[in-house]
């Protein structure tokens, strides 16, 4: 019963959030959406009893990711404030699109029998985060995609440092 309350709750907040991360036009307030939303993924994770993915959805996502994205905001909001209003007139054919897809998702899922499809949860063995970590590190395991998404979150923080260089050196040129 509570554990149904709390799930509840989390995706009401969870949906909230997400609309006011995408409808948002002031920057700031979309990221803000974003973490909630990030941050509720992990309460989900806490409720599925994940909990190595619960800390790893704070730390990489909320307390990683979505820093970088207010860093990226802040350091190129004068860039951004140029190029004018974030939708475009095309926005009531998203609408429709994205209402027609939620009515075939939701009927699909009602349509969904679930024992017919989902073999009986297995019990998880006490061991799976040694062996995740260990699946992380070893050199036939997940050490190679772990290490090409590090370089790939550098190569996002130099470009967003490169761009807000960008505009800082085009705003002096402006005031010149």
């Amino acid at each position: 019963m509570v554990t149904t309350f709390v799930f509840l709750l989390t995706a009401v907040v969870m949906l909230v959030a997400a609309l006011i991360a995408v409808l948002k036009d002031n920057l700031v307030h979309a990221a803000m959406g974003l973490v909630v939303t990030l941050f509720g993924t992990a309460v989900l994770f806490v409720l599925m009893e994940a909990y190595f993915l619960a800390v790893a959805q704070v730390v990489i996502y909320v307390g990683a990711i979505a820093i970088l994205i207010v860093f990226s905001i802040m350091l190129t909001r004068r860039v951004g404030a140029a190029w004018g209003a974030q939708t475009n007139p095309t926005w009531p054919f998203a609408l429709l699109v994205a209402g027609l897809l939620t009515v075939l998702v939701t009927r699909m899922v009602r349509a969904w029998a679930p024992d017919q499809v989902l073999p009986a949860a297995a019990a998880v063995p006490a061991d799976i985060t040694a062996r995740l970590g260990a699946a992380l590190v070893d050199p036939n395991g997940y050490v190679v995609p772990f290490e090409v998404a590090s370089v790939l979150l550098l190569a996002a923080l130099i470009g967003a440092v490169y761009v807000a260089w960008g505009g800082r050196k085009a705003e002096k040129e402006t005031h010149k």
